[in-house]
């Protein structure tokens, strides 16, 4: 039986994200999880953000918001999840940073969401 085109789709789909789905399940290296996945991708989503804040796009920096909230959702589970099996004491490490940085981030989401609702409702810009 023939695959059909959504079949197909989600194959490729399977195949390109198969090392974050290792990550999210637990079953990747904690250094790469931190490392890549936590601390490069999460600056590289700060420094876009800092670009667009630089640039006044405030539909850009709004949607950088949710993505940044949502993707250190997913790295809070993933980093969780490889440090169980990581050599001590480095997964007890890894998982009190990655709370504290997630606190951080909801603090500095929070923040910056009121600005941007200033900005939306037309006050003074910051």
């Amino acid at each position: 039986m023939p695959l059909t085109w959504s079949h197909r789709l989600i194959l490729v789909l399977m195949l390109l994200f198969e090392p974050e789905w290792r990550a999210f399940t637990g079953r990747a290296g904690l250094g790469r999880v931190f490392w890549v996945y936590g601390v490069l991708i999460s600056s590289g989503l700060a420094l876009l953000f800092l670009l667009a804040r630089e640039a006044q796009r405030v539909d850009v920096q709004q949607f950088l918001l949710v993505l940044m909230l949502l993707y250190t959702g997913l790295i809070l589970v993933a980093v969780w999840r490889c440090a169980g099996p990581a050599a001590p004491p480095w997964g007890q490490v890894a998982r009190a940073l990655t709370v504290a940085w997630a606190l951080n981030v909801l603090l500095l989401i929070g923040f910056l969401q009121i600005d941007l609702l200033v900005a939306w409702l037309g006050g003074p810009p910051s």
